[in-house]
């Protein structure tokens, strides 16, 4: 499933990185969210000449941003559930990767039975090399090109929009939560061609960071330590500090949680566990 709005200078190089896959889709969605570039004329021409991928156009969608993305990503799976299928995935128009990366996650899952959601390490550009996104983590999935197991999207109910974004984050927490392994594998490398936030002003961008982090339940403890570790991130300390001010934003204003109770009871136990650990091995 793939969500694209106004992607024609990027999508074609996301197609041909599937096309040249060892193991590709039975069938691939892009779903042209209300694009107004060549989006929809060059996914057209791809069409006509794979099966496998099948256009869809949204010209009225419900909000912007993610709640828009995973509003397209709804309709992208109401064309795929008819089929029968072990794995789903979300791919982002703007990304590139090797010709053996579905493969390799798809051993991945064969070789991890309780694995349900999983996906390999972001890479974007740093002067004219790719360098590892100091946010990777192994015990996280970036959206922009995951697989989720079909048991495990089933028992979560695939990704639901929230105000503030982090449906792929939320997704994970209720996998977990469900009993099934979320992954990133650092021998899977995606080149993501448009740094998170590119589009927008990147201050304001960290600030809302900050307040899905609050949204979805984070501690407070936890979040210190996530805006200090990324501090050699860009804009270098400016982007950790918008980050945490929009936290405390919520926190100070007692914004509502987006979240069920008990899915920020299960999050924070789980921040706090890792934080106990970090110290007694340190």
């Amino acid at each position: 499933m793939t969500a694209a709005h106004n992607e024609a200078g990027l999508i074609a190089q996301t197609i041909e990185s599937v096309l040249i896959q060892s193991i590709p889709p039975v069938l691939w969605v892009i779903v042209s969210d209300r694009s107004t570039d060549g989006t929809d004329d060059i996914v057209t021409s791809y069409c006509q000449k794979h099966s496998f991928i099948r256009l869809i156009r949204l010209d009225e969608n419900v909000g912007r941003g993610t709640i828009a993305k995973v509003n397209a990503l709804r309709a992208a799976y109401k064309e795929l559930a008819p089929m029968s299928f072990d794995f789903i995935g979300n791919l982002d128009a703007d990304v590139s990767f090797d010709p053996s990366y579905y493969e390799g996650l798809i051993a991945h899952f064969h070789s991890k039975p309780y694995l349900g959601i999983a996906g390999g390490m972001i890479y974007e550009k740093a002067g004219i090399e790719f360098q590892p996104r100091i946010s990777n983590n192994i015990r996280s999935v970036a959206h922009a090109a995951q697989l989720v197991r079909s048991d495990c999207y089933s028992q979560i109910g695939g990704y639901i929009a929230l105000e503030f974004g982090g449906e792929d984050w939320y997704a994970e927490i209720r996998a977990r939560r469900k009993g099934w392994q979320v992954c990133s594998f650092p021998d899977l490398k995606v080149m993501h061609h448009r740094p998170t936030g590119a589009s927008d002003a990147i201050l304001r961008h960290r600030f809302r960071e900050g307040k899905m982090d609050f949204s979805v339940g984070s501690h407070p403890m936890f979040e210190l330590i996530k805006c200090m570790r990324r501090i050699p991130e860009y804009p270098f300390g400016l982007g950790s500090i918008a980050r945490m001010s929009g936290f405390l934003a919520s926190y100070v204003t007692r914004s509502p949680r987006l979240v069920a109770p008990e899915i920020v009871t299960f999050l924070q136990r789980e921040q706090l566990g890792r934080i106990r650990r970090s110290l007694l091995l340190s």
